[in-house]
């Protein structure tokens, strides 16, 4: 039986490219990766860092790593980093909006 995580694997065909990373042996020991599990860290750390840097949506992160979007949403949560990162502003703005859809039936 395949894992909840297979499942959600996409098959998607993608144009790639191959490309080679000299790594010191410290650093990649410190990765505490084998080097076929390496390409997929890599893989995933880059993803991750464009997505932390608004430079792709969650949705295109999902895609490049051949995931479904709920998955991408699960690997976030398990790496700890936020889905909704909404500033103090940000969120004060969806509340109002919020309380006055309840108070009106639409926002303001």
């Amino acid at each position: 039986m395949a894992s909840a995580e297979a499942l959600e694997q996409l098959e998607v065909a993608v144009d790639t490219m191959v490309l080679e990373v000299t790594l010191s042996k410290d650093l990649f020991s410190r990765l505490g990766f084998s080097k076929g599990e390496a390409e997929e860290a890599i893989k995933e750390f880059a993803v991750l860092g464009l997505y932390l840097e608004h430079k792709i949506s969650a949705g295109k992160a999902a895609e490049l790593l051949g995931i479904r979007k709920r998955g991408f949403i699960r690997l976030l949560a398990r790496k700890g980093i936020p889905y909704f990162d909404y500033s103090d502003e940000e969120l004060d703005q969806e509340f109002r909006a919020s309380d006055e859809w309840k108070r009106n039936g639409r926002p303001a």
